[in-house]
């Protein structure tokens, strides 16, 4: 009796013997035959009549195809024709999953693709995926060859890649993209200067050989960021080296681009988001989030309308109770999209557990003998109040995307410095200035600029001539600007934004007004450079005189700007990426207008040895006292405070530096997550700043001790009040981007990273 699976093997030989006749084949090789006639189909199915049978929106026009599912074909290269599917000029989403891909065609370009799908394929080469420009979304699960390398390539080469396996990577790209790059850029400049020179005559020949040496010289002796990125480094290098090289030889195209640039509309300037992660992180840690169509940055059109004509209105928040705090998302116009900061890397245990730090009581307390006087204060006991969504894009209440960057208190009026304060406070972030009633949480005045994304702001308050012979009366002007390089001039108790002045060609990352002569202006920006303004006052149709009064050369992008309290008209400190520096700004004397930095400031933390890390950057800087400053480096698991006379008061060796004198350290979190700025109430003696799981630390700091050795734990950590929205689950923990407190702590206001202002209140003592 014959098995099936026999009976089925002879129907077939009996098949092929009757369908096809090969007399000089055997069974063995004609059953081959006829299996590669499903082989050659594969080759063939890549048609224009394939694509658009597996589109959706039907259409009968390749041209018109929008989505495209190309998934489990087994497609290779060689079965992807390039002049075929560059037809595919509106495709906005392709699925090549579950294929045998190692790369993409080259010179593939989709100028509307925003999603690819080339998970579970064989991916290798993934600098083929360059022309695909526009690219929001990529999948790349389950492609076993791709490193931590690639990642970056790939975040180079996509300049809005956003969501990378489903996980928000704007922040670590966009450091990548300009933070690391930049980095690398200044390396081999400077390796160029030090190490090589033009060939005499300049001839072709000379220049390829020439060019050969100084890209593997390059390659071997330009190094940053950790080992695991180092392919990444050295074809990077190798690229900027190219460039830089070309940009020496070839000067007029260089000319010719910035007179491009210059002649083009200010919104279609591309420049870096002012946060980013340490290119250490690794991007499969990366947490999504619903954020901005990571257009890198999105241009729009140039704003026309009068500077009078702004978009501030009075908005009354819509608040849902519950345990307490309030969440209010404020209804808002559009607003384009921001980077987030999606939390990187696994954050250590809390050093406190979760648990408050009891109070010590003054009685047992050391007199201060630090040179600064700390006032002596209560410790104040702060409630959560308010939750706003004030910056919301296109008015959805969904959004928890919009990063906030920056806040302060409006100082008082009648004021001729910024000491006094209201219970205002302006907030930015996206393409929003906002000013909030903390008491009511109400938004009482809103400026927009579409196309705009403000990272920095800061109050001032100037002489307004009122006409007619009347005194001049001061008023409280607040500046803002962000990624286009221009300042915002607006008077929000008139609700005009009278003014407005390009500071630089790039992002301003910082603006700090001199609290003693409220006109001077001080902008820092992503061209490393610092600009001193004279803004003058404003009459009683606000005209205004802008005068440039100094330009200092930093050494990387100013992260924030500090004046001495008692001298701020002779010194600036400046916090940056490459550390902390001081630079003289004395006017009238025989300096130089433009100026570069007079000493840097290092710290101890700087003799360890750890080439993954670099413990310069100086990402926290407040003045406690006159004489007092907190300063933190996100690495460094801890906040100084040290002293500015007795650090200025050393004098520099060689190299400029001096070391900063310490007087204690206060214990913070330990975290990956860069930019978590810190601030201070002099007032009352209060040094405060934000970790990434939305806990406050708060110190207040009553005395100091000499020599003190161990850290000194905070007075109190405010736990995130994990507000809940309607039909929501709670909001988990986000990053605190900044915080500032009113001069008697009557209120503290926290930016978050999930576009959420939170408000506490100070509670009487009973």
């Amino acid at each position: 009796m014959l098995s099936l699976t026999t009976l089925k093997s002879r129907t077939l030989d009996h098949a092929l013997r009757k369908l096809v006749y090969f007399p000089r084949e055997s069974l063995h090789s004609t059953r081959r035959r006829v299996k590669g006639v499903t082989m050659e189909c594969m080759k063939d199915k890549i048609s224009e009549k394939l694509l658009l049978e597996k589109c959706s929106p039907k259409t009968k026009k390749l041209e018109e195809i929008k989505t495209l599912n190309l998934s489990k074909l087994g497609l290779t290269l060689q079965d992807l024709p390039l002049k075929l599917i560059s037809r595919l000029r509106s495709l906005e989403r392709l699925n090549l999953s579950k294929n045998r891909l190692r790369e993409l065609p080259r010179n593939l370009e989709l100028p509307n693709l925003r999603f690819l799908d080339l998970s579970d394929n064989e991916m290798e080469d993934v600098t083929t995926l360059e022309g695909l420009s526009g690219l929001e979304e990529l999948k790349m699960d389950d492609n076993l060859y791709i490193t931590l390398s690639d990642n970056y390539k790939m975040m180079v080469s996509l300049p809005n890649l956003r969501l990378y396996n489903g996980k928000d990577i704007a922040t670590t790209a966009n450091h990548v993209r300009f933070i690391f790059t930049e980095n690398l850029r200044t390396r081999v400049i400077a390796h160029w200067e030090k190490n090589f020179n033009l060939p005499d005559p300049i001839t072709e020949e000379n220049i390829s050989t020439l060019e050969e040496k100084f890209v593997n010289s390059c390659r071997q002796v330009v190094n940053y960021g950790p080992n695991s990125v180092s392919d990444f480094t050295k074809w990077k290098v190798e690229i900027l080296a190219k460039e830089y090289l070309r940009s020496l030889t070839h000067p007029e195209e260089g000319k010719g681009k910035k007179q491009l640039t210059d002649n083009k509309d200010v919104d279609k300037i591309s420049s870096p988001p002012k946060r980013k992660q340490p290119a250490s992180e690794p991007v499969t840690e990366l947490r999504l989030t619903p954020r901005k169509k990571l257009r890198a940055e999105p241009s729009s059109p140039a704003v026309k309308e009068s500077p009078r004509k702004s978009a501030m209105c009075l908005i009354p928040s819509k608040k849902v109770q519950e345990n307490g705090v309030t969440l209010s998302p404020q209804r808002t116009g559009r607003c384009p999209a921001t980077p987030t900061k999606a939390s990187l890397a696994e954050t250590t245990k809390n050093p406190l557990k979760k648990t408050q730090m009891k109070n010590v009581t003054r009685s047992n307390e050391p007199e201060n003998t630090t040179g600064g006087f700390l006032p002596k204060t209560e410790s104040v006991n702060l409630k959560p109040l308010h939750v706003l969504q004030c910056h919301s894009k296109q008015d959805n209440p969904e959004d928890l995307s919009t990063q906030l960057w920056a806040c302060a208190f409006q100082p008082l009026p009648d004021s001729t410095v910024c000491n006094g304060g209201t219970r205002l406070v302006a907030t930015c972030g996206g393409d929003s200035v906002c000013v909030i009633d903390c008491e009511t949480g109400m938004v009482m005045k809103k400026y927009k600029v579409s196309g705009e994304e403000f990272f920095s702001l800061c109050w001032t308050t100037v002489l307004m001539s009122s006409g007619g012979g009347a005194a001049a009366k001061h008023c409280s002007i607040l500046a803002a600007g962000g990624k286009r390089g221009i300042v915002k001039l607006i008077h929000p108790r008139n609700n005009i934004a009278f003014g407005e002045f390009r500071a630089s060609r790039k992002s301003l990352s910082v603006l700090r007004f001199n609290h003693q002569q409220g006109n001077f202006l001080y902008t820092g920006s992503y061209d490393n450079k610092i600009i001193m303004w004279d803004i003058g006052g404003v009459d009683s149709n606000y005209n205004y005189k802008l005068v440039q009064l100094l330009m200092l050369d930093s050494s990387a992008t100013p992260l924030h700007l500090c004046l001495p309290p008692s001298s701020p008209s002779t010194h600036l400190l400046s916090a940056s990426e490459d550390g902390l520096h001081c630079y003289k700004t004395q006017l009238g004397t025989k300096d130089s207008t433009k100026r570069t930095s007079e000493m840097e400031i290092i710290f101890p933390i700087y003799k360890q040895d750890n080439k993954d890390s670099d413990f310069h950057t100086i990402d926290g800087l407040s003045f406690l006292t006159d004489d007092i400053v907190a300063s933190k480096n996100f690495m460094h698991s801890s906040i100084y405070l040290w002293s500015w006379s007795r650090t200025k008061a050393q004098r520099p060796d060689k190299n400029k530096t001096v070391s900063a004198v310490v007087l204690a350290e206060l214990q913070w979190t330990t975290t990956e997550i860069p930019y978590l700025a810190l601030n201070t109430c002099p007032g009352r003696a209060y040094v405060a700043c934000g970790d990434d799981k939305g806990g406050l630390w708060m110190y207040h700091v009553k005395n100091l001790e000499k020599n003190l050795q161990k850290p000194i734990l905070p007075t109190e950590l405010l736990k995130w009040p994990c507000p809940l929205k309607k039909g929501q689950a709670k909001v988990a923990g986000p990053s605190i981007n900044n915080v500032a407190m009113d001069p008697d702590l009557q209120y503290l206001v926290a930016l978050s990273d999930k576009n959420m202002v939170i408000v506490w209140k100070r509670e009487k003592s009973s």
